[in-house]
């Protein structure tokens, strides 16, 4: 098992929650192949301020659904079509479905 894995597993109520450990996962790997993403992007601010709510939202215990199926939407929208980031943005959003809907 890789070191970051075993460090960074958030505890939700007692319990590892297997989404929350899957979406740091994922937000941790575009997080690095952004900052390895060299190329000009308009709205790379945009993408890397949402990404930092994001693991904001999984260390404070637990993701807003709401929020962060919003958060998904501006990172989609800010990477575009970057087909070097497609892989890493596809499991973000897997692991945000894990969250279903929102409530109300």
């Amino acid at each position: 098992m890789r070191r970051e894995a075993v460090e960074q597993r958030t505890v939700v109520h007692g319990q590892e929650d297997p989404r929350v450990i899957e979406l740091h996962r994922a937000v941790t790997r575009l997080r690095r192949e952004l900052a390895g993403y060299r190329a000009d992007l308009a709205d790379r601010g945009t993408a890397e301020e949402e990404l930092a709510a994001v693991d904001a939202m999984i260390r404070a215990g637990g993701p807003d659904i709401a929020r962060l199926r919003h958060s998904l939407l501006l990172i989609a929208g800010a990477i575009g079509s970057v087909s070097a980031l497609a892989g890493a943005l596809g499991a973000v959003r897997n692991a945000v479905e894990l969250f279903g809907r929102p409530s109300g």
